[in-house]
């Protein structure tokens, strides 16, 4: 049997930012890479904080060390979400309070270990999600290496008695406030969504939706310009952080009115829009949506709408499922806490018919977007988020490259 021996913990940083969403769209001034005004959230001193992390090393019985990386989302504070930790008092925690319970627990299975040690993070620790999140990614490493194939991904697949082959899923990009330079980085790299846009200003939508659909028609015409095979046909996906809810002055008929232009200005392209409104809470959200998405296949549109916030646990993803008020949800991971709660809602979406959104944040680390991405193979989600950072880039050849590896893998275990 291979036990945990010691848990150390050392802080670090995220690949972006916490920034204070209630203060941007309130109409914090973006100032270089800095906002100025003043905080509105919770727990923020400015409105842009450098992101933090904490990694959490098992040290193992055998001498293996397995890692993960605790982090928190961009937009903490909001939204039914925990506020953003502070990575060098979640790591004295970790080694001091969380440590001498650990000690002995078995790690062979990780469906078994991670309830378990979520179980002690709630009863110890104000940051449980973003704590479970990082210690179940060590806990799913460390239960690969016990297996002896080092395929995080075989795990999930064995322990959820997953039947589908684990193989290579669509990965979304995300741009940024470079919704020009990082969308070209993007069809030059035959991204299979993009941009994501980063919708997260009034400004960015504009009177009635003009200024956001001018863009959509920018992103159309530069893929039909710069793609490379006439076989590239990228689905056009937008995070519109509720802006359109507030453009349509909370009508859902002028909602779908501006949705219907944008589907329009995409041409040929499939449109997918993430938070088009926000309604408060989790069940005004689900009235909401649904009332919008019936809206809108009433009158013909092909516009797919994703859940983001509001569904910040497997229980929330669940009830959005459920209520068939959106056609896919956002399931980020590090809101749900432990990774088997983000395995739980994949699957759980699957049975509904509802399309699984593997996201994250930019805010994250490698070593959470690489354990992400082996669950993104293992549960065939829709598509799944290049994460982590701002740039495009460097999150695209993470997620990218761990897919590849994770599914070179399976085909050698076969």
């Amino acid at each position: 049997m291979t036990t945990i021996q010691r848990v150390l913990a050392s802080p670090g940083v995220g690949s972006f930012f916490f920034d204070d969403q209630a203060a941007i769209k309130s109409g914090a001034v973006r100032e270089g890479a800095a906002y100025t005004g003043k905080p509105e959230t919770p727990g923020f001193k400015a409105v842009r904080e450098p992101s933090e992390s904490v990694s959490v090393m098992l040290v193992l019985s055998d001498g293996y060390v397995a890692k993960g990386d605790c982090a928190s989302v961009q937009y903490t504070g909001v939204g039914g979400r925990e506020p953003h930790f502070q990575a060098d008092q979640l790591a004295a925690q970790i080694e001091q309070q969380l440590a001498p319970r650990l000690s002995g627990t078995d790690v062979r299975s990780f469906r078994t270990a991670a309830p378990c040690v979520e179980k002690l993070i709630d009863e110890l620790f104000a940051a449980k999600c973003a704590a479970a999140y990082g210690l179940s990614q060590a806990l799913l490493d460390a239960a690969s290496h016990v297996a002896g194939h080092h395929s995080m991904a075989q795990v999930i697949k064995d322990e959820w008695q997953i039947r589908r082959p684990i193989r290579a899923v669509p990965i979304y990009g995300q741009c940024g406030d470079d919704r020009y330079s990082n969308v070209d980085k993007m069809i030059l790299k035959s991204v299979p969504i993009l941009p994501h846009g980063l919708i997260n200003n009034p400004d960015l939508v504009g009177s009635n939706g003009k200024t956001l659909e001018e863009y959509v028609q920018w992103v159309r015409a530069r893929i039909a310009q710069l793609r490379t095979s006439d076989d590239y046909h990228p689905i056009i996906h937008l995070d519109v952080y509720g802006l359109i809810g507030a453009a349509g002055g909370g009508s859902i008929e002028t909602m779908a009115d501006i949705i219907e232009r944008l589907e329009s200005a995409a041409g040929s392209h499939s449109l997918r829009i993430e938070h088009p409104l926000d309604a408060g809470n989790r069940d005004a959200q689900i009235e909401a949506m649904g009332k919008l998405r019936r809206a809108l296949k009433s009158r013909g549109s092909k516009v797919a709408i994703i859940a983001d916030e509001w569904a910040n646990t497997a229980d929330d993803v669940r009830l959005f499922a459920e209520a068939g008020a959106v056609d896919m949800v956002q399931i980020k991971t590090p809101d749900l806490g432990s990774l088997h709660h983000t395995i739980d809602a994949i699957l759980n979406c699957h049975q509904h018919g509802v399309g699984p959104v593997l996201g994250g944040t930019c805010a994250e680390t490698d070593l959470s977007a690489r354990a992400t991405a082996n669950i993104g193979v293992a549960t065939g989600v829709t598509q799944m988020l290049a994460k982590p950072g701002m740039g495009f880039d460097e999150g695209f050849s993470i997620v990218c490259n761990e897919m590849n590896r994770a599914v070179r893998l399976a085909e050698a275990l076969r």
